[in-house]
């Protein structure tokens, strides 16, 4: 799993240098052909990871529980986000990733509800839901990499 985590911290990294020279209004832009923006996908990633790992593992969030309805499938942006919530938004990316890691070598994932992804597969243990989240954050990297290109 070692080498798992490091393309997750790899990812996330990718993903802050991506967004870096956005202004927070280019963030929250919706280009034309597109449904959400580059703010939602980093929402998106967050919540994900958190309900795919945490909550299908029965652990608390650790991010906002607000994020969960604003960013989580099927959810499309409804409005501006403002400085403070990006700024959190960036933090909580590298934060997230590095306490996955430590709550797995802890052992803190010890049950695994089973689930079937909308990607076709089903996610059985907590490694399982690690791995395809790499797969799913690498996904929306590149959407947020077209969604800057549109802007």
């Amino acid at each position: 799993m070692k080498a798992t985590f490091e393309l997750h911290k790899i990812t996330r990294n990718n993903l802050l240098k991506a967004i870096k020279p956005l202004s927070s209004e280019q963030m929250n832009k919706i280009p034309v052909g597109f449904s959400n923006n580059v703010v939602w996908n980093i929402g998106h990633i967050l919540t994900t990871q958190q309900l795919l790992c945490y909550k299908l593992s029965a652990l608390d969030l650790k991010i906002p529980a607000d994020f969960v309805e604003r960013y989580r499938k099927g959810s499309v942006p409804s409005q501006s986000i403002g400085t403070n919530e990006i700024d959190l938004l960036k933090e909580h990316l590298l934060k997230t990733s590095l306490l996955l890691q430590k709550n797995y070598k802890a052992g803190d994932f010890k049950n695994y509800s089973t689930y079937e992804t909308s990607y076709g597969t089903t996610l059985n243990s907590i490694e399982e839901a690690v791995n395809f989240n790499n797969l799913h954050e690498a996904l929306h990297l590149g959407y947020l990499m077209a969604l800057k290109k549109a802007l």
